[in-house]
């Protein structure tokens, strides 16, 4: 008896990603989720330069922002409880000082100019159809920073907004980085304080406007289908986390391995599974970090890292390899 009901996915269908390729993750905080794997992975990805984004407006705008020569000034923040925000940016670069948060969102803003002209796959993670508008000027803001809800106008983006607006972008982008493959998903966050009903039309907008762009550019728009693997392949509470919305690290790790066997060759997978498992050996903490045992675990990591880096010139474990020099010289002393 089967009591799951799969989502079928056609691997054969998708473009292929290996250690060459430059990425580069958008969107929700579900997306900082398959980033950081990505990361974990020594994948070149690049994670939510501007923090979590959850609606399509805000990531459209800061992927023209990305490719523009905007500079963020003062002009482009407020104050508010004693701190310097961005109406653009998640409050982890929110500051005390104005100069603090300019240059964290400058600096990240330069980095991944560096990359755009080579950046081969962009992934972005739609949260919700809803927005938030200033009632002052109509603008979009990416994050209220707890600022009173009276100052702002809630409304719903319909699939025509959305798909006109990324129709133009993809477009430019396409300009700049025309190998370029761009991979949709929708979260499978669920947004329950917009009401259930609400938050189920709301990723069904988001769900037809990728659609729409995928018949529009079928060789370069994908989309990958986290937000069904959760909802009607696991489509238990087994697989939430404690809050009911978010998806659980179980549900997280079986949609990684969705996506890696949808995006990675036997190669690439292969490699993906030795980094994973020296990132497990780089977080185990003996019961006596002394013993002579423990030595030859760390001296025996580093020549698999070193063989791998020989064999791999994209990847890089200089980082974990001066960690492990640096506890091998305490040990000996």
């Amino acid at each position: 008896m089967n009591l799951r009901t799969p989502v079928e996915i056609k691997s054969k269908e998708y473009p292929k990603i290996n250690h060459n390729h430059s990425i580069l993750s958008l969107g929700s905080c579900f997306s900082e989720h398959i980033g950081d794997k990505l990361v974990q992975a020594k994948l070149d990805c690049t994670v939510n330069p501007y923090g979590v984004l959850y609606n399509p407006l805000s990531i459209e705008t800061a992927i023209r922002e990305m490719c523009s020569e905007k500079l963020y000034l003062e002009d482009d923040l407020f104050l508010y409880n004693g701190e310097w925000h961005s109406w653009m940016h998640h409050g982890s670069f929110s500051a005390l000082r104005k100069e603090d948060i300019l240059d964290k969102i400058n600096s990240r803003l330069q980095q991944i100019r560096e990359k755009l002209h080579n950046l081969d796959y962009l992934f972005i993670t739609f949260g919700s159809a809803w927005v938030y508008k200033r009632i002052e000027d109509g603008a979009v803001v990416s994050n209220c920073h707890k600022v009173p809800n009276k100052q702002f106008r809630r409304e719903k983006l319909s699939v025509p907004e959305i798909v006109e607006v990324y129709k133009t972008l993809i477009k430019n982008i396409q300009e700049i980085s025309p190998q370029l493959k761009i991979i949709f998903s929708v979260s499978p966050i669920r947004h329950i304080s917009d009401g259930l009903h609400q938050n189920q039309l709301s990723k069904a907008t988001l769900l037809l406007a990728i659609d729409a762009l995928e018949q529009l550019f079928p060789d370069s728009v994908f989309y990958f289908p986290s937000y069904e693997i959760v909802l009607d392949e696991l489509r238990d509470y087994r697989f939430f986390a404690d809050d009911m919305a978010h998806p659980s690290f179980l549900a997280v790790d079986y949609i990684w391995e969705k996506f890696r066997q949808t995006f990675f060759l036997k190669d690439t997978d292969s490699l993906i599974s030795q980094c994973e498992q020296i990132s497990k050996s780089m977080a185990h903490r003996p019961s006596n970090p002394k013993s002579p045992a423990y030595v030859s675990f760390l001296e025996h990591l580093v020549i698999k890292m070193e063989q791998i880096s020989r064999n791999n010139t994209k990847l890089e474990f200089r980082k974990e390899i001066n960690q492990c020099h640096i506890q091998l010289k305490k040990l000996r002393e």
